[in-house]
């Protein structure tokens, strides 16, 4: 995997970090590596985007945890727990603006620093600019 860059937001200590993430939350910027510096032109069509990253300081080792601290546990996979087997975070975010080619979004809930895997328009927003394919209206 190729990280592309860092998302910047004001939670230096992952304990500080918000539970979830939160559409109207912190301006948090993303920053990418200079190769993909023309890459967010056109992503300024969208209201929406989803951030992939790698939640780095999180333990990976749980299939059953409490979230509450109350002894009741759920399954890691029915949970938005960062503590995940490969520890990829994903959120929907909204994108008020872009400034010198650096995206800002709000809300993320992830620490300064956090290494970004990618970043999409919203696939709900999203409309294919390509000429369709036979599979993209094949039902069964």
């Amino acid at each position: 995997m190729r990280f592309i860059g860092r998302i910047r937001t004001p939670w230096t200590d992952r304990a500080d970090c918000p539970r979830q993430e939160r559409i109207d939350g912190h301006d948090c910027r993303i920053e990418l590596d200079p190769d993909w510096q023309d890459a967010p032109d056109g992503l300024d069509a969208y209201g929406t985007v989803e951030v992939l990253y790698r939640m780095d300081q999180s333990r990976r080792d749980l299939t059953h945890q409490s979230p509450r601290s109350d002894g009741c546990t759920l399954g890691t996979f029915a949970l938005r727990s960062p503590t995940r087997p490969d520890l990829i975070g994903t959120s929907i975010m909204r994108l008020p603006r872009i400034e010198g080619g650096v995206p800002h979004v709000q809300g993320l809930n992830c620490g300064d620093g956090t290494p970004l895997i990618d970043r999409k328009p919203d696939r709900c927003a999203f409309t294919p600019n390509a000429p369709e394919q036979p599979g993209d209206i094949q039902t069964v």
